[in-house]
Order: structure tokens, then C-alpha cells, then sequence
């Protein structure tokens, strides 16, 4: 049995849940943005690339059953799992007509050994129609809606290129609450134009606001990306590994002790990645953020004081 974590991690939330070892399988349901097609915007945020931060399988032409079955035979072997989520992560996964959305989600549903669905969107892509569709699935699968907000500063997310202010993502929050549907927000630390300070306040903001789940990434420069165009041009200085463990560990001690961490950090594509190099260093960044938390003597909650 491997030592207690100092925060709730995913992987033992599902273990708890279904008795068994869970795992995400990503897939790429070939969506697109309201950012990036002129409904709010064009060319999608700084950091976003044409793929999405997605797997590129749906240009490759795997619909989401073949894509699951890659992965399923793949994570069965790798980590014994017995279960599994579907995460629909490439860009935003409910900006489609419900009935498109519906049949894309029953496939993954389908699917051999699936538990639920894990969806990334944004907060200004759902509406009564998309969440009546998931709250019919909570009633007897695990659904999480995962909303990109990067940050609770409105001129960091214009800065950014956003597209919406942290309001569009009160008010998703508020709408989603009470339908049985897991609600998980994505913060981005090391945005332009943000300090530790800033940074801290997404954290005690969100602890505040009854979500589920967060999920913590590093902003790293991709190729092909505004973000790029201010690296190569000196406008824009990645987040050291130091500075990031050190904000990461201080991020979970203003969260509630039984909010589910669902990432860290991040995982980007090795042929993309442009800076910081130390993003590769997934597990020692990982490693890094659980000794910090020990020498601190730290963990999730200690500084949280309720709502």
C-alpha cells in the first residue's frame, strides 16, 4: 500500500468509489471552440495550439469507440486498472448541438468497462439543454463537467485571449450545482502578467465556491501559438521549477481538505513543446511537490478556513 498523500488525489477517489483501480482514457471528438470559429473569437487562447491540447486521434479518423479500445487494452496492461473514464479533452466538449453531444457521450457510455465521463469545456459552452443531458447520465454514472477557467482575474484572462470573464464561470458553476454532475475547475499557473499573489487568490476564491475538483497546470509554450511569438520576442518568462513546486504546494494548503486534485501539473506533447524543458519532468515535478509538502510539514486544508 503505497504512504498517504498530503492532498486527495484522484486516483484514490476512484479507488474508494468502485473498489478497483480507475484510469482516464483521453479522446478527441473532433469539436471545436467558440474562441477559436468567431462565436467569441479567433485563434483561441495564447497557449492553445490546433490540436487542442487534445490527441489529434479524430484527425486520424478513430471515432471514440476504436480510440477507447487503443487505450483501454493499453491502460489494462500498464496499470492493472479495471475501470475506466472516458475524459473528452480536446477542446471544448459540449459546443455542439445536444443530440451530436448525446450520441458522442452514449458511445463513450457504451463502451466496455466504462464508469462515466470526465468533459472539458468552457464555462460560456453549456446551457440548460447540455446539462439536462448530463444530470440524465449522473443519475447512474460518475460525470464530471471540468471548466476551463485559468484564473479568477478578469485582465488575465483577457490578456490571455480567453474570451470570457470569471463571472461566465460563477454562473456555470451555480447552474451546474444540484444535478448530481461533479464539477472540476482547470487553473493555469505562470500566466502573463500574474504574481504568487494573484495566483493565491484563484486558489482561496475557488475554495470558497463548493466545486468538486481542481486540476493545476503549468503554462508552457507550444509551437505554433501567440505564447510563442512573445517567448522568441522576450515578452513572456516560463515559471521556474522551484517557483512552481513552491506555488503549487502554498495553491493546496488555501483549498478544502476534501476537494479531489485531479492534476498537478501538466503532461505536454515532447514534438510541441518549445519552453519550459522541465516540463518533460513530469514525476519529478510530482516528487518535488510531495518532499516540499513534507519539509513544510504542509498538506491540503491547512490554511483553508471555510467558506
Amino acid at each position: 500500500m503505497p504512504p498517504k498523500l498530503p492532498y486527495n488525489d484522484l486516483n484514490t477517489y476512484l479507488r474508494a468509489l468502485f473498489g478497483c483501480r480507475v484510469q482516464k482514457i483521453a479522446v478527441d471528438a473532433g469539436l471545436t471552440c467558440p474562441n477559436r470559429d468567431g462565436t467569441r473569437g479567433m485563434g483561441g487562447c495564447i497557449y492553445c495550439n490546433q490540436r487542442g491540447s487534445g490527441t489529434g486521434a479524430h484527425a486520424r479518423g478513430l471515432g471514440i469507440r476504436a480510440q477507447i479500445e487503443e487505450s483501454r487494452r493499453f491502460l489494462a496492461a500498464r496499470y492493472k486498472a479495471k475501470k475506466f473514464l472516458v475524459y473528452f479533452q480536446s477542446f471544448s466538449n459540449t459546443y455542439a448541438p445536444v443530440e451530436t453531444l448525446r450520441r458522442l457521450y452514449d458511445e463513450a457510455l457504451a463502451a466496455k468497462d466504462v464508469v462515466g465521463l470526465s468533459i472539458g469545456t468552457r464555462p460560456d459552452c453549456i446551457d440548460e439543454a447540455v446539462l439536462a443531458l448530463l444530470q440524465r447520465y449522473a443519475r447512474s454514472r460518475l460525470i464530471w463537467i471540468e471548466y476551463g477557467l485559468q484564473s479568477v482575474h478578469d485582465a488575465t484572462l483577457a490578456r490571455i485571449n480567453r474570451g470570457h470573464d470569471f463571472a461566465c464561470f460563477h454562473d456555470a458553476v451555480a447552474a451546474t450545482r444540484g444535478r448530481g454532475i461533479k464539477i472540476c475547475a482547470h487553473v493555469i499557473l505562470g500566466l502573463p502578467g500574474e504574481n504568487r499573489r494573484q495566483m493565491l487568490e484563484t486558489a482561496r476564491t475557488l475554495a470558497g465556491m463548493d466545486i468538486d475538483g481542481v486540476k493545476l497546470h503549468l503554462l508552457y509554450v507550444v509551437r505554433g501559438t501567440a505564447l510563442e511569438t512573445l517567448y522568441r520576442r522576450n515578452r513572456y518568462r516560463c515559471l521556474d521549477q522551484e517557483t512552481y513546486v513552491d506555488i503549487v504546494t502554498t495553491f493546496l494548503e488555501f483549498l478544502p481538505p476534501g476537494m479531489i486534485i485531479q492534476r498537478l501539473t501538466s503532461d505536454p506533447h515532447a514534438d510541441e513543446l518549445v519552453a519550459p524543458a522541465w516540463a518533460l519532468q513530469k514525476q519529478a515535478t510530482l516528487d518535488m511537490i510531495r518532499t516540499r509538502m513534507a519539509q513544510r510539514n504542509s498538506r491540503q486544508g491547512l490554511r483553508f478556513r471555510g467558506p
